[in-house]
C-alpha cells in the first residue's frame, strides 16, 4: 500500500447511534487499524481478513456513484483510527465538496489532527479511562488534542464501566471546563445490554453534573435498535 491509498474495513450508511447525533443518516466509512486497544472495543477493523483499497479519487467516486448524499447528515469517518490515515485523508477530503465531514478518533494524535482540521466539521472524539480502557496516562495527549479540536464543534465520548473512579471523573471534568467541551457519558455495553444498572449510571452522571454540567448520559443506541 502507498501514501496514496488507504486500507478500509467498509463503508455502508445507517444512523449515527453515539452521542448527540443520535439519529442522524450517515455514511460511515471504517479505515482499518488503530493506534490503541481498548478492553472493552467491539470493533472489528483489523484488515487481516478483509479489505478494499481506494485511492482518494476512487473513493469520492464511490460514494457519489452508491449513496445520495443529499440524503445524508454527514460522512462519519470512523475506524479503526482514521486520524492513522492522514496522508489520505489530506487528499480526499477536498474532494467530498460540500458534504459535513464527522470525525470519530481515539484523541490521541493531536499532530495528525491538525494537519486536517480545516476540513472537518464534527469532531467526536473519546476520553479514554484506565478502568475501562485498561491504557493508562492518556491526559496529556487528550489535553493537547482537545487544544487543536475545539476549533470545531467537539465533544467528547467516555466509555465507563462498574469500575469508573471519582479520580477518573475529575480528570475528565477538568479536561471538559479546560477546552469547554461537551460530555457525552456511555456506559461499556455487554452484547446488547448496558453492563451497569441505570441506578449506577445515573449516579456517575451526578458526580459528572456537579464538575461539569454540560454533560449528558447516552447509551449506544444501535445496539438497542440492532443496527450497525
Amino acid at each position: 500500500m502507498n501514501k496514496c491509498t488507504v486500507r478500509l474495513k467498509e463503508i455502508f450508511a445507517s444512523i449515527q447511534g453515539e452521542g448527540p447525533y443520535i439519529g442522524y443518516k450517515q455514511i460511515f466509512i471504517r479505515f482499518c487499524n488503530c493506534n490503541l486497544k481498548c478492553n472493552y472495543c467491539d470493533t472489528e477493523f483489523s484488515p487481516e481478513e478483509y479489505f478494499e483499497e481506494f485511492s482518494p479519487q476512487e473513493l469520492a467516486e464511490y460514494l457519489n456513484k452508491n449513496f445520495n448524499l443529499n440524503e445524508i447528515h454527514s460522512i462519519s469517518l470512523t475506524g479503526g483510527e482514521p486520524l492513522l490515515s492522514v496522508g489520505f485523508l489530506k487528499e480526499f477530503l477536498p474532494l467530498t465538496g460540500k458534504s459535513t465531514i464527522y470525525l470519530e478518533t481515539n484523541a490521541t494524535l493531536a499532530d495528525k489532527l491538525s494537519e486536517i482540521i480545516d476540513f472537518l466539521d464534527i469532531i467526536a472524539a473519546d476520553i479514554k479511562l484506565e478502568s475501562a480502557t485498561g491504557i493508562k496516562d492518556t491526559y496529556k495527549f487528550h489535553d493537547k488534542f482537545f487544544a487543536i479540536a475545539k476549533q470545531k464543534e467537539c465533544f467528547a465520548k467516555i466509555v465507563f464501566n462498574e469500575y469508573i473512579s471519582d479520580a477518573e471523573i475529575k480528570m475528565c471534568a477538568e479536561l471538559a471546563n479546560k477546552h469547554n467541551i461537551e460530555l457525552v457519558l456511555q456506559p461499556e455495553m455487554v452484547d446488547n445490554k448496558m453492563s451497569v444498572k441505570t441506578e449506577f449510571a445515573e449516579q456517575v452522571l451526578d458526580k459528572f453534573v456537579l464538575l461539569h454540567k454540560n454533560t449528558r448520559l447516552i447509551p449506544q443506541v444501535h445496539k438497542f435498535l440492532n443496527v450497525r
